[in-house]
């Protein structure tokens, strides 16, 4: 089945509330590209690793530099982005890491736990899409979430990734299998749960046959009812 839904779990966003939708996804199935796209659908912000860690090295926003900044104004992710004159539309292309690399290679305990605190923030004062192998899990008991998993079997995603990086079939498999098992391991070391476990999502959508522009309508469809 190209879609799977969780029909036990009571899905309770609301797009006329303060919502998160998260998406979690395999590289090489556009899933990246989905959450863009559905967060200039729906008119919210769009997040994803590579933002949020630049961000943090930007302005050099650790766990304690974080906590001082909450502690002196508690909307302190709106005054930041106001300061610094940040806005959605530098979310996509703020940083883009360089071809065959992740942008999130140098993982700590400390970067997940600012990325956390940012990410829940961010959550708490704004709708918005975030798009990253820990979202799904860091966002867990926001009131208002939608949890997607976008997979694609590997011929699909050699495909993508050949077209995409200019590279052979040989070099695109070598990245995908490891990116797969980084980001296994990143979620299982910080999160105890695996990025495959289906229970963490309400919709798993497979992106095989489909563009980015037929899943951003899957989810539209399935979040309107």
């Amino acid at each position: 089945m190209s879609i799977n839904i969780h029909s036990f779990i009571p899905i309770i966003m609301n797009t006329s509330e303060k919502f998160v939708i998260t998406i979690n996804r395999e590289l090489g199935s556009g899933g990246r590209t989905v959450g863009r796209l559905l967060a200039e659908k729906l008119g919210v912000a769009f997040y994803d690793k590579a933002v949020i860690k630049a961000l943090q090295e930007k302005f050099h926003l650790n766990v304690e530099e974080i906590e001082k900044l909450k502690g002196e104004k508690q909307n302190w992710w709106t005054e930041f982005m106001r300061i610094m004159q940040i806005g959605p539309s530098m979310n996509a292309n703020f940083y883009l890491p360089q071809k065959g690399k992740e942008a999130d290679l140098l993982d700590t305990k400390e970067i997940f736990e600012a990325e956390t605190l940012i990410l829940q923030d961010i959550a708490s004062q704004e709708s918005c899409v975030v798009a990253g192998r820990s979202g799904f899990y860091i966002l867990r008991n926001h009131p208002n979430h939608l949890n997607i998993l976008i997979q694609a079997s590997m011929p699909f995603r050699l495909e993508r990734v050949m077209r995409k990086q200019g590279i052979t079939e040989k070099e695109a498999r070598k990245i995908i299998e490891q990116v797969d098992k980084m980001r296994e391991n990143y979620v299982t070391e910080f999160t105890g749960t695996s990025r495959y476990d289906t229970r963490n999502y309400d919709l798993v959508i497979s992106a095989d046959g489909k563009s980015e522009d037929e899943i951003v309508e899957l989810i539209l469809k399935f979040i309107n009812g």
